[in-house]
């Protein structure tokens, strides 16, 4: 297929890129380069530098490539920073979603894969979380994502539009040369290893008093090539769908923590920190529907291994691609 990616230069845009090609389909990459890198573009792809707040730019783009279909990543993505600058997420995810689907439609377009989020539930009353959980999200964030979600479906109600969901949690890991490198850091994987690097004295705990085994945070963590591998099987359906992606049964941070430090042979110093407003107790994904419909199934199920494929990247890469 001809596929056009948006925000191939980010952490998870440039490895779907990479995995699509690498599957022989013929891609094209529109990014305009602010939070990802121009290292991380495959060279094999057609890169043409965009951004789709100005429609301008992604019809011009969406005239030129003429895809077979569109995988989405292009998206602002830091909770905090949406809830200081709620603004931004509104005109970056949602305007320019919108003029995405417009490009869409002018030029004959019909098929999206959409990376959204399992933000869009909130705080669930139930975990796991299926398709059919009832969407209220607790941050600019989560609603912005759902508000294109909602865009895209009136686009299938009234242009026929084949929209796919797909919602996940924390995405983690490596593949090759293509790593996680974000101008403020707020992923745990990433943050504990820049311990083991001597870039951060510690890693800091956010409570330990919640309501899992060991009082930490339970989360699902799904290796990046594990969710593009759910995104190309998703190219592949004739109608629209949802899924929600993980591996089901979460790991605790300090899990994560031990894990790191059995894989780097460094002792990550941590220290215990009041709880941050809003964490959930656990948020993990139920999976069925992706695993039954899709026939996806996680590789990337021990912590240890997920660690280890971005302890790799980032030894090689310690100050990300500014190397």
């Amino acid at each position: 297929m001809k596929v056009l990616v948006t925000g191939g230069a980010g952490y998870i845009g440039s490895v779907a890129t990479k995995m699509l090609i690498d599957a022989s389909n013929d891609v094209a990459v529109f990014d305009n380069l602010e939070l990802g890198h121009e290292e991380a573009l495959d060279p094999r792809a057609l890169f043409i530098k965009g951004d789709l707040r100005d429609f301008d730019s992604i019809s011009s783009a969406m005239e030129q490539v003429k895809p077979d279909a569109v995988m989405h990543f292009a998206a602002y993505a830091q909770v905090p920073e949406s809830m200081e600058k709620p603004e931004i997420y509104f005109r970056n995810n949602v305007v320019g979603g919108i003029n995405l689907a417009e490009a869409m439609f002018n030029n004959g377009v019909d098929k999206i894969v959409f990376s959204s989020t399992c933000a869009t539930y909130g705080q669930p009353e139930i975990v796991p979380i299926d398709e059919k959980t009832p969407q209220h999200p607790t941050n600019p964030y989560g609603e912005s994502k759902l508000m294109f979600e909602k865009t895209l479906n009136w686009y299938r109600e009234l242009h026929g539009f084949k929209t796919i969901f797909l919602r996940y949690f924390n995405v983690c890991g490596a593949a090759g040369r293509c790593g996680e490198d974000h101008a403020v850091e707020s992923h745990l994987i990433p943050l504990i290893l820049q311990v083991a690097l001597g870039q951060r004295e510690k890693i800091f705990i956010y409570g330990d008093d919640y309501n899992t085994p060991d009082g930490t945070c339970v989360r699902d963590y799904v290796h990046v090539t594990d969710l593009i591998d759910a995104h190309i099987r998703a190219l592949s359906l004739e109608d629209s769908n949802i899924f929600n992606l993980g591996v089901g049964n979460g790991f605790s941070v300090k899990e994560v923590i031990e894990a790191a430090r059995e894989v780097t042979g460094h002792p990550i110093p941590s220290e215990m920190a009041p709880r941050r407003a809003g964490d959930p107790d656990k948020l993990v994904a139920a999976s069925a529907k992706a695993k039954n419909v899709l026939g996806w199934e996680p590789k990337f199920t021990n912590m240890n291994d997920i660690v280890e494929s971005a302890w790799e990247w980032h030894q090689s890469h310690p100050n990300g691609y500014s190397n």
